[in-house]
């Protein structure tokens, strides 16, 4: 993932004990300022950042770079939260905005593939049973086949368990527009783990919820 290492890794931060602050208390303990809020912001927030990164990207490689560069994103410009009740949405709209730059330019790159100018990516295998490496891969590959829009959507309402009210928000996407990605990506999933022997004899044709 292009993403420049300006600074070193977010998981040298160092801090005291984990503090029982709201986040709107530590989006406030950031804007002034305060040691504790830096460790906390990356101790509450990272996992979810990382998780999703590695869904989405299907690499823990590359969801560290994607988490990197969100907290340095967050760190420069949490002054420019009006309201520090949505911390939370706050940090995720950084990893989303970096997440569909990300799939934009694999997208690119794959076209660009065509004519001889990139090789094409390798998955990235995360299971250590090969049959379901296997799987994990195929699953990949067809998640890869999504508009980015898409497949941000499906992983977020699927994987992550967001509500189609936080991945608008998150997303600045209305509901209408949530839904409609949704019902889009899980259709066009069904249909292709369906046309896939080994894909479908898992699912046994069951079809995502939207």
């Amino acid at each position: 993932m292009p993403i420049p290492r300006s600074k070193p890794p977010l998981s040298l931060v160092r801090g005291g004990a984990p503090r029982d602050a709201s986040d709107r208390d530590l989006a406030a303990g950031l804007v002034a300022g305060e040691e504790w809020a830096v460790s906390e912001t990356w101790r509450r927030f990272a996992p979810m950042v990382l998780m999703t990164g590695q869904r989405v990207l299907g690499s823990k490689s590359e969801a560290e770079d994607l988490a990197q560069e969100v907290f340095c994103q967050v760190f420069r410009r949490v002054r420019t939260l009006r309201q520090f009740e949505s911390f939370r949405s706050f940090v995720y709209s950084f990893a989303v905005r970096l997440l569909r730059a990300e799939l934009r330019r694999r997208k690119r790159r794959r076209w660009l593939s065509f004519f001889g100018s990139a090789a094409p990516e390798t998955p990235d295998l995360r299971s250590a049973d090969l049959e379901s490496r296997e799987v994990l891969r195929r699953f990949d590959v067809l998640l890869d086949r999504l508009a980015p829009r898409d497949r941000l959507v499906f992983v977020l309402r699927r994987m992550d368990e967001m509500t189609i009210e936080e991945i608008g928000e998150t997303m600045n996407l209305s509901t209408s527009t949530v839904k409609r990605a949704m019902a889009h990506a899980s259709d066009r999933l069904s249909r292709w783990v369906s046309a896939d022997p080994g894909l479908a004899a898992i699912a046994e044709g069951k079809r995502w919820e939207r």
